[in-house]
C-alpha cells in the first residue's frame, strides 16, 4: 500500500509541465530571494563557496557553484580510485552473474540501467559504488581515475527521487530514470559512470572537452540532487574494506585501487 501511494504522488507531481516550472524559477533572478534560505536550511557551507551568497544569479548558478580553490584534495597515488562527488555512498557490492545489482531489496538489472547490451557484459561479476547526492551537496561531477572517454550515450525521460524512500519504493529509479552515461578506459580496464538524473529537473550537464580525463577533472554536472553509479569489470579494482555505510565522503578521497603494476 505505501508503495503504491508513494509512486501515485511522484507521479502526480513529476509531469512535463511542473518540471518546466520548476526549472523556469530556478534560473529565473527572482529565485535569488530564496538563496541564503535554501543555504541555512540545508546547512551549506558559505567557507567553501567561490563566492559569496550575494552575487549569485540565480538558485540554479548556486546549486552548480564551484568551490574555493584548495577546499578539496585529490588522492595522489597513481593507481587510486576517488570519489567523484560529495555525497553519501548508499551502497556497494558485486554485479551478479546475471548481471543484476540489488540495492534497499531491490534488484537491479544492469542491461535496463546501461541500456547497451556490450557494455553490460563487460561489468558482469563486477564491482559497483552508489553515491547519492542530497541539495546540500556540492554538484560539480569528477572523473574517478585517469583515463580516456570510449563511449557515452543517454537513457530515460522522467525522473523519480533517488534518495532512500525513493531507492526503496520507488519504480527502479536508477535503471529508469533520465541519466547520462560515460565510459572511461583505464589502466587497469573500463568503468562506466552512471549519472542518474533526480526528481522534477533532468539536468545532467557534460563540462569536460577532448577525449582524455585527468583523476579528478570536472566532467559534470547535476541540477538538484541526483545520484552516481559506478560500475567496475571484474579483477581490475579493490575497494576499501573499511567503508560502512551510509557512509560520507568528498570528492577526490580514496575509494579503492586499480588493479596493475604501474
Amino acid at each position: 500500500m505505501l508503495q503504491s501511494i508513494y509512486r501515485l504522488l511522484i507521479e502526480l507531481t513529476n509531469g512535463k509541465w511542473t518540471s518546466a516550472m520548476l526549472h523556469k524559477f530556478a534560473n529565473s533572478k527572482s529565485s535569488k530571494i530564496i538563496i541564503p534560505s535554501f543555504a541555512k536550511i540545508y546547512g551549506i557551507s558559505q567557507d567553501e563557496m567561490e563566492k559569496p551568497l550575494e552575487e549569485y544569479e540565480s538558485l540554479h548558478h548556486f546549486f552548480i557553484r564551484n568551490l574555493k580553490p584548495g577546499s578539496r584534495t585529490i588522492e595522489e597515488e597513481p593507481l587510486s580510485i576517488v570519489s567523484p562527488v560529495d555525497s553519501i555512498i548508499e551502497d556497494i557490492g558485486e554485479i551478479s552473474a546475471a548481471k543484476t545489482i540489488t540495492v534497499k531489496g531491490k534488484v537491479y538489472s544492469i542491461s535496463e540501467m546501461l541500456g547497451n547490451e556490450e557494455a553490460m557484459a563487460r561489468y558482469e561479476q563486477g564491482k559497483y559504488m552508489i553515491f547519492y547526492l542530497s541539495p546540500s551537496h556540492y554538484h560539480q561531477i569528477h572523473s574517478p581515475v585517469a583515463g580516456d572517454v570510449i563511449n557515452q550515450w543517454t537513457l530515460g525521460r522522467k525522473s523519480y527521487p533517488v534518495n532512500k524512500l525513493g531507492l526503496t519504493y520507488g519504480n527502479n529509479p536508477l535503471s529508469k530514470n533520465f541519466r547520462k552515461i560515460t565510459e572511461i578506459k583505464h589502466h587497469s580496464g573500463t568503468m562506466a559512470v552512471i549519472k542518474v538524473g533526480a526528481m522534477f529537473v533532468n539536468s545532467i550537464e557534460t563540462t569536460y572537452t577532448g577525449t582524455s580525463l585527468k583523476k579528478g577533472e570536472r566532467m559534470a554536472y547535476f541540477t538538484f540532487g541526483s545520484t552516481v553509479v559506478l560500475l567496475f569489470e571484474k579483477g581490475t579494482v579493490n575497494l576499501l574494506p573499511n567503508i560502512t555505510l551510509p557512509y560520507p565522503i568528498k570528492y577526490g578521497e580514496k575509494i579503492g585501487t586499480l588493479v596493475g603494476q604501474e
